[in-house]
């Protein structure tokens, strides 16, 4: 037994040190081809070119009448050119065509519908057009062979509807990291608790989050406090990228996952200078990564967001960018840990005249970070601590990071309030 638990933490190791040691692993080799329909958020395999000109076909750009530019020159409102009405475009014809329609031939420009008026059985045009006016060429959206999307881009929806555009249906992407995530404790179940027994919630929460960043998820059933078990159970998920454990990792008699995990392989991380969450560890099986959550739900997601999402990310070859943020004045004072990185949940609430009451939260889906400053909003500390207390970060609207240089942020100051479940 190496007692990896019941050693104590001798020493926190800092948050950006540990990150960089879990992401120490090369990232998914697997790729699949998907059809467009499942391809939202997946991340490109190969170079994808167009297969066909968009449009195919010349078009007219607006409503009006297909002509030959050279009959309108000179044309005015004093002095209209006078065109006949035709089903073919000749010298001085002109044939209605509407936004989209193809370009007859013959035809090489179009003149609005508001700069002619039929006159008897005659056109008249108002304005000259130049050749190709108010035409939108074959090729004019996307060429035949463009390069549209190389290895590490990932696909959104817009995306999904250029492709189909262009004749590609099926596309090659990275194979999304395959994570298990595992439920820990002896007094866990699933339904209505006896004294004594807890609700078991993080294999919901963090699967969900797991899918949502763009993993693959198999969720186990709760496996109690015993060591042997739960070397089984970290074994039998040895086949997967990432085996994410829930529980058990600090350092009481009953937290036997560091233990297990060492046994197996090694563990190269326990205890981490961030609150809440201080007990997370982190280690390896073989080439599997294992990411050994608390068990109090607030400090569970909090390691699940700083440590699950950039390895889900890295493995992937996703793209990351940093969360978005809204700017507001803190209403309370947060105090925190010199030296340790405290994540402090706050609710938003708008002050400014004719702003009051609760902000609305923010649910960006964008892949770019964004930074909002609102002089009406005041950001209010729901907890600093209570890392068992879930309702302090689902009915909250963020965070506030108070890095570890600093021991405290005092009221009054203007914070960056991070909305760390946006999606990607």
């Amino acid at each position: 037994m190496t007692d990896v638990g019941r050693s104590g933490f001798k020493r926190r190791t800092r948050l950006a040190e540990a990150r960089t040691r879990l992401l120490e692993t090369d990232p998914v080799d697997r790729t699949e081809r998907v059809p467009l329909s499942a391809a939202d958020g997946r991340v490109v395999a190969e170079p994808v070119d167009a297969a066909r000109d968009v449009p195919h076909y010349a078009r007219a750009a607006l409503d009006g009448w297909a002509v030959r530019a050279e009959d309108t020159f000179g044309a005015s409102d004093r002095s209209p050119a006078v065109l006949r009405p035709a089903d073919s475009v000749g010298p001085n014809a002109a044939i209605r065509v509407h936004t989209g329609s193809e370009l007859p031939d013959g035809a090489d420009a179009v003149v609005r519908v508001e700069a002619a008026e039929p006159v008897g059985g005659d056109v008249e045009v108002f304005d000259a057009v130049a050749e190709g006016a108010n035409v939108a060429p074959v090729g004019e959206d996307v060429a035949a062979g463009q390069r549209l999307y190389d290895p590490g881009d990932r696909l959104r929806p817009s995306d999904l509807g250029l492709l189909k555009s262009v004749g590609v249906d099926v596309v090659k992407v990275v194979a999304e990291p395959e994570v298990a995530v595992v439920p820990t404790g002896e007094e866990l179940v699933q339904a209505e608790p006896a004294p004594g027994e807890v609700v078991e919630t993080n294999r919901l929460t963090v699967s969900r989050l797991a899918e949502r960043w763009g993993a693959d998820v198999t969720r186990r059933e709760i496996v109690t406090d015993d060591a042997e078990t739960l070397r089984a159970a970290v074994e039998r998920d040895l086949t997967r990228d990432v085996v994410v454990t829930t529980g058990g990792s600090s350092v009481g008699d009953r937290d036997l996952v560091p233990d297990a995990v060492a046994e197996l392989g090694e563990v190269f991380v326990h205890g981490v200078a961030l609150k809440p969450g201080h007990p997370v560890a982190l280690g390896r099986v073989d080439d599997v990564t294992v990411v050994m959550l608390p068990g109090y739900p607030v400090a569970a997601i909090v390691n699940a967001v700083q440590f699950l999402r950039p390895l889900i990310e890295h493995l992937g070859r996703m793209p990351r960018s940093p969360p978005p943020t809204r700017e507001a004045t803190l209403a309370r004072k947060i105090r925190s840990e010199p030296g340790v990185r405290t994540f402090a949940r706050v609710r938003l609430e708008r002050t400014s005249p004719g702003g009051e009451g609760t902000a609305p939260r923010d649910d960006s889906e964008g892949t770019e970070p964004r930074d909002e400053t609102d002089d009406g909003l005041e950001a209010t500390p729901t907890r600093a601590g209570g890392s068992g207390v879930l309702s302090s970060v689902a009915l909250s609207d963020g965070w506030v990071v108070v890095p570890e240089a600093r021991e405290g942020i005092p009221a009054g100051e203007t914070v960056a309030v991070e909305n760390w479940e946006y999606n990607e």
